[in-house]
């Protein structure tokens, strides 16, 4: 008997906005049956501006349709300058149409479409609303840094198709507003920690012109420094052009950036950055992007001091915001050390998942 369903590709391009605005509802009604808000869901707008430009991510779509409507869908991103052997895929079924083998449709659609694309790495991920305590039905990555439930569907899912649960990363979420004078507090002690060589500066979502040479020198440390245990995730490849052009990008989504960093005065460099990613459609949530202490300058609390104070501009510029979320990895723990010192509590988290096609 056929599949009630077929499954197709939709193009890549603005020209088909409907068809991908579809996709993103359904990528919605997953995040907020996941998580049981939509903090993490993004507007089709977000999605159409990555499409303008795929000179560094190439994206693709697949779409399960059945009576001429999506109810499942995979998002395809694919690295253009660099990692070259990787392809990213967010698979998704519409949660009243699961166990009906929509899902395993789509995956074997997928990696087929990766395979045929050169990709011989597939890449993904599945989420958790609560880490589970420690126990047999638990699965670790091997880390040994954070658990995700053994019998959970979407970790059966992934083993049973040969996928390795190579690292977990933990969601953490700071309640806003603090207790008056908790940030003075962070960033004086964290200055004067710091010394006189270190000086803040911030700006919005353009990289001054003076430092987009420096921007792009952090955040090629940021793709080397961050842990990412056994996925094959290599050097991005960033220079100036690439800031500009994740700059426009984010404005094209209506997303505003609120960058805070710190300069080493001696050398004229920049030794911390952090970023804010402010949403266009939700007022009372951001999401803390890239944060990096330059490794030289390591061990004088910048950490501290760059989150602090990005988080001080934060609360006296946007009072609205009620909450900030952020990811990191479960072994990396000494930023997970000052997000808690901030506040920030664990909810819930992600597994990174990858498989060799080859």
């Amino acid at each position: 008997m056929n599949d009630p369903w077929t499954i197709h590709e939709i193009p890549a391009d603005p020209a088909h906005a409907d068809e991908i605005a579809a996709l993103v509802d359904i990528r919605t009604a997953v995040v907020r049956d996941t998580w049981g808000h939509d903090d993490t869901a993004e507007p089709v707008e977000v999605e159409l501006a990555a499409l303008a430009d795929q000179n560094y991510i190439r994206n693709a779509y697949l779409a399960a349709v059945e009576d001429g409507h999506p109810i499942g869908a995979v998002f395809l991103e694919l690295p253009m300058r660099d990692n070259t052997s990787t392809g990213w895929m967010n698979l998704l079924v519409l949660p009243e149409e699961r166990g009906r083998g929509i899902g395993s449709a789509l995956h074997d659609e997928a990696l087929a479409w990766l395979r045929a694309n050169g990709r011989p790495v597939a890449q993904a991920s599945t989420d958790q609303r609560v880490e589970p305590a420690a126990g047999p039905k638990t699965l670790a990555p091997p880390t040994g840094a954070g658990l995700v439930r053994a019998d959970s569907d979407d970790v059966r899912f992934m083993t049973q198709r040969g996928w390795a649960f190579e690292q977990l990363e933990r969601r953490s979420v700071l309640p806003l507003p603090l207790a008056d004078r908790t940030l003075d507090r962070f960033v004086h002690e964290s200055a004067v920690a710091a010394g006189p060589d270190y000086r803040l500066v911030s700006w919005g979502t353009d990289s001054p012109d003076e430092w987009v040479e420096q921007v792009a020198y952090v955040l090629r440390r940021m793709s080397t420094d961050a842990p990412v245990a056994g996925m094959d995730w290599g050097e991005q490849w960033w220079g100036p052009e690439r800031v500009r052009h994740t700059e426009d990008r984010a404005a094209a989504g209506g997303y505003r950036l609120m960058v805070q960093a710190v300069k080493h005065v001696p050398s004229r460099t920049l030794a911390a950055y952090t970023q804010f990613w402010i949403p266009p459609h939700k007022d009372e949530v951001v999401h803390q992007g890239d944060t990096l202490v330059v490794p030289e300058h390591r061990g004088r609390r910048l950490g501290m001091l760059v989150k602090a104070a990005n988080l001080q501009r934060l609360v006296d510029t946007l009072p609205a915001v009620r909450r900030v979320d952020t990811w990191n990895a479960e072994e990396n723990r000494w930023m997970l050390a000052i997000n808690v010192a901030l506040g920030f509590r664990p909810a819930g988290g992600s597994a990174q998942w990858q498989i060799r096609l080859d």
